[in-house]
C-alpha cells in the first residue's frame, strides 16, 4: 500500500512538472496504447498531429490529449517547433514517437529521475526495436536516445535524418525498462518509410558529410552511445560505396547475432542493414553521376 501510494504522489507531481508531446500522422493503429502508457507517468500531453485523416486526433482527444496540427517538414523542424510551443510551461518534456511505447519498468525509472534530477538536464532511453510485429533483441538493434529533456535547455539537432536531441548540460542514463519501438504499420508502409529516408540520408551525407557543424551531436568514441554511434558512422561513410553496405550486413547479422532472431532477424538485417544502405549509396551515386538534386534542410 505504501509503495502505491508513493507511485501516486510521484504521478501528481509529475502532471504538475512534465509534458510529454507526441508527434502523429495517420497513427489511429497504436497511438491508443502509447498514450494509455504516457498516461502513466502523467496526465500532460500533447499530440502534434501532421494533419491526419485517419481518427489519429479523435482517438487522442478521446483520452484527454491536447491537439496541435501542424504540416510536417521534417523531424528536427517538426520537434523544434514543439519544443518552442511548450516553452517552460512545465520543467520537463518527455518526446516520443507515436508508436513508441514505455513499459512499467521505464515509467517508474522516469518518475523517479524526476524527482532526484539535480543538475541532470537530460535522461535517455533505450529502445527496443520491434519488426514485423515481433521483438528483435540482437544484431545491434538496441538503441540509447535522449528523449527526457530539461524544458529550455534542449532541441533537436538540424539535420534530415538520424536527428538526435542534444543537451546544454549533463546527461544520464535510465537503464531500466525499455521505450518500445513498436513500429506500427505494414511491411509495405515500412520500405515506403526506408525509400524517404534514404532520400534523406543520401542528401545529408552529400550535403554536409565531414563537416563539424555547429548545433549537431559531435562523434566522439569516448563519449555516450549516441556518439559513439555517430564517430563510427563517420567511419562508415569513409569506406567505398556499396561494399560499405555489405560489409555492415555481414557485422549486423553475423557478428552482432542477428541471425538469433531467425526468419524475422533475418528480413530484418536484409532490409535495413543491406537493402536500405545499398539504396542510399545507389541515391549518393545518382547525384554524384547525373547530378540528381537532393532536398535540403
Amino acid at each position: 500500500m505504501a509503495i502505491n501510494s508513493g507511485l501516486r504522489e510521484q504521478q501528481a507531481q509529475a502532471d504538475s512538472e512534465l509534458i510529454v508531446i507526441f508527434l502523429t500522422f495517420n497513427s489511429a493503429a497504436v497511438i491508443g496504447r502509447t498514450i494509455r502508457a504516457a498516461q502513466k507517468i502523467t496526465g500532460n500531453i500533447i499530440c502534434v498531429d501532421s494533419c491526419s485523416t485517419d481518427e489519429t486526433r479523435s482517438i487522442a482527444a478521446g483520452l484527454g490529449c491536447q491537439i496541435l496540427e501542424r504540416p510536417f517538414k521534417h523531424y528536427a523542424d517538426q520537434r523544434n517547433w514543439a519544443i518552442e510551443t511548450v516553452g517552460n510551461s512545465s520543467r520537463w518534456q518527455l518526446h516520443l514517437d507515436a508508436d513508441e511505447m514505455l513499459d512499467d519498468a521505464a515509467v517508474q525509472q522516469i518518475l523517479q529521475a524526476l524527482t532526484s534530477a539535480g543538475e541532470t538536464e537530460g535522461f535517455m532511453l533505450r529502445r527496443k526495436t520491434y519488426f514485423m510485429q515481433r521483438a528483435l533483441h540482437f544484431g545491434g538493434t538496441m538503441s540509447w536516445h535522449l528523449r527526457l529533456l530539461r524544458s529550455g535547455r534542449a532541441r533537436c539537432e538540424s539535420r534530415l535524418y538520424d536527428q538526435h536531441f542534444i543537451c546544454d548540460g549533463p546527461i544520464k542514463r535510465l537503464n531500466r525498462g525499455w521505450l518500445h519501438d513498436l513500429n506500427g504499420g505494414t511491411l509495405a508502409e515500412w520500405v515506403n518509410r526506408h525509400n524517404r529516408w534514404s532520400d534523406l540520408e543520401s542528401s545529408e551525407v552529400l550535403q554536409t558529410f565531414g563537416e563539424e557543424n555547429e548545433g549537431q551531436l559531435k562523434p566522439d568514441l569516448l563519449g555516450d552511445p549516441r556518439q559513439r554511434t555517430r564517430y563510427y558512422k563517420g567511419i562508415y561513410y569513409r569506406m567505398p560505396l556499396l561494399l560499405r553496405a555489405t560489409l555492415y550486413f555481414f557485422y549486423r547479422y553475423f557478428l552482432r547475432g542477428g541471425f538469433l532472431d531467425g526468419r524475422t532477424g533475418f528480413i530484418y538485417a536484409v532490409l535495413q542493414a543491406l537493402w536500405f544502405r545499398i539504396l542510399v549509396d545507389a541515391k549518393i551515386l545518382e547525384a554524384r553521376e547525373h547530378k540528381v538534386d537532393t532536398p535540403t534542410v
